[in-house]
């Protein structure tokens, strides 16, 4: 069962209508009613009761998101989230990283402190903390330089402002943060493969294959770096699927065919009966 955007959209933030100045695009934009004048909404196309929310030229008329561009716009955002998320996860552990830098040494004897109360009871289960992987990983740190882990603490901010900042374009649909999350996940999946490499978990699988297929979306999906036409194609579509333009298309089409089939039907466009379009433009109240 597939998926009405336009509709889905309209029911959580409402319809946008718009009154052209052209007489032909404004006669097929609204339709007059025993409760009053119906305008047709430019993202879902049903018309709606009231005085429509804008007016003036068709070509000032808002750039309505209307089926494929809201379903990417809705996959833009699951994406935006989870940059987010991850941003915020990693300024913990810049911050972690960056106080621990600061009381390096405080840690250290707290920790051989507790090692010694627990060494006899790990003993007395079988463990060995001495030669525990973990306890060695974590000994080590204690022997960072000072300056080694603020630059490790700096690396991890800059990563986590890139990832927030990313999402934020995202969420809006901005074509730098698509630009940019290309290039910024691009660059980390070599690390990610190299992880696997070391040791393999669904996590780590999920996780790649997410940042994989997000690559591959938004590249040739969204026509990045001159893919499929590029920039101007992608224009080109988005503005083809506006129902502004569509309108002003079939009106150019019929003028050309030298007879305006929906001059005496439906405002709605050629092909549709006035009653049904009264009749759903009566239904809304």
């Amino acid at each position: 069962m597939s998926i009405d955007w336009d509709r889905r959209h309209c029911a959580r933030k409402g319809h946008i209508t718009y009154a052209p100045d052209e007489p032909r695009l404004k006669e097929k934009l609204h339709a007059p009613t025993a409760v009053g004048t119906a305008w047709r909404c430019l993202r879902c196309g049903d018309f709606v009761l009231g005085e429509p929310h804008g007016s003036g030229p068709a070509d000032r008329a808002p750039l309505v998101p209307r089926g494929r561009a809201l379903r990417d716009l809705f996959i833009l955002r699951f994406l935006a989230v989870e940059r987010v998320l991850r941003g915020l996860l990693v300024i913990l552990a810049a911050w972690a990283v960056w106080r621990f830098s600061n009381s390096q040494d405080s840690v250290r004897e707290l920790f051989d402190k507790d090692l010694t109360v627990f060494r006899p009871v790990a003993r007395h289960f079988g463990y060995d903390l001495d030669h525990s992987p973990v306890v060695d990983t974590i000994q080590k740190t204690f022997d960072y330089k000072k300056s080694t882990l603020q630059k490790a603490a700096a690396g991890l901010g800059a990563y986590a402002l890139i990832e927030v900042v990313e999402g934020v374009g995202l969420w809006f649909g901005k074509r730098w943060a698509e630009y940019l999350a290309v290039v910024a996940t691009a660059a980390f999946l070599p690390i990610e493969i190299y992880e696997l490499t070391e040791k393999i978990s669904y996590f780590k699988i999920g996780t790649l294959a997410l940042n994989v297929v997000a690559v591959l979306y938004i590249l040739i999906g969204k026509r990045l770096f001159g893919l499929r036409g590029g920039h101007a194609a992608f224009e080109a579509e988005r503005r083809g699927e506006s129902l502004m333009e569509v309108e002003e298309a079939a009106g150019e089409h019929l003028g050309r065919g030298g007879a305006d089939t929906a001059a005496g039907g439906a405002p709605g466009g050629p092909g549709k009966e006035p009653l049904p379009v009264r009749q759903r433009a009566a239904d809304q109240l």
